[in-house]
């Protein structure tokens, strides 16, 4: 298990599932100071191209998690209700942060994409290794409950830096075009197509792949003609 996925294995196993109400997104937002733009979680890489694609595994882990985590996250914010506030309002807030989600998937997509083809050299794989990161930070045990996971999912919030980090990289590689170049590039791949991963952009990573099509019979040479 990866160290930060491992870190949140341990932080759920000790949560408690119901001894307190849970602070909503809402609380959350009022209560805090705003994140500083240079922080950056921990593990996260810091080059700008990965940082983007670790931000995409992030937030496309969170909204995997959705449909999973949303029944006891009912069950949750019905049990502890704070007094003048709206069930509907506070379920609302959950629906308004995954609509929000999918819309700042795109704008990394856009990112990725856009410093992909402005390199010189192909970057797909050191991209695909920081989205499988980032999405990893998601990955608990068996022995981590769905209230456990749904408490952490509740709290959870997109780093502050990763869309100015994505709007960053875009713009860095529209600016530059050829001489973008992204730190830690790896040497070019001899047969790219056969490397999973190797040719395909990052908006294509976690999209099933299309069927190869089926081969065709080699049609048979005629007859020689006589003499």
């Amino acid at each position: 298990m990866a160290p930060t996925a491992l870190a949140l294995a341990l932080f759920l196993q000790i949560q408690p599932v119901a001894a307190e109400p849970p602070a909503s997104p809402a609380d959350v937002a009022a209560a805090s100071e705003p994140a500083p733009e240079d922080h950056f979680p921990a593990g996260a890489p810091h080059e700008d191209y990965q940082f983007v694609a670790w931000c995409y595994g992030s937030l496309r882990g969170y909204l995997d998690l959705h449909d999973k985590v949303m029944p006891e996250v009912t069950r949750i914010e019905s049990t502890y209700r704070p007094p003048g506030r709206k069930l509907s309002d506070d379920l609302k807030v959950y629906a308004d942060m995954e609509k929000e989600g999918r819309s700042q998937l795109k704008i990394f997509q856009a990112a990725l994409t856009a410093a992909e083809k402005a390199s010189l050299r192909p970057i797909n794989t050191i991209g695909a290794e920081a989205v499988n990161k980032g999405h990893d930070v998601w990955k608990a045990g068996p022995e981590v409950t769905t209230a456990n996971l749904a408490q952490a999912w509740m709290s959870w919030a997109l780093p502050a830096r990763c869309e100015t980090s994505a709007k960053d990289l875009q713009a860095k590689a529209i600016l530059m075009g050829a001489s973008f170049k992204v730190n830690d590039e790896p040497d070019p791949l001899p047969v790219p197509s056969q490397t999973p991963g190797a040719s395909a952009s990052i908006d294509a990573l976690l999209r099933p792949s299309e069927p190869a099509p089926a081969a065709t019979e080699p049609s048979p040479a005629p007859d020689p003609k006589p003499n």
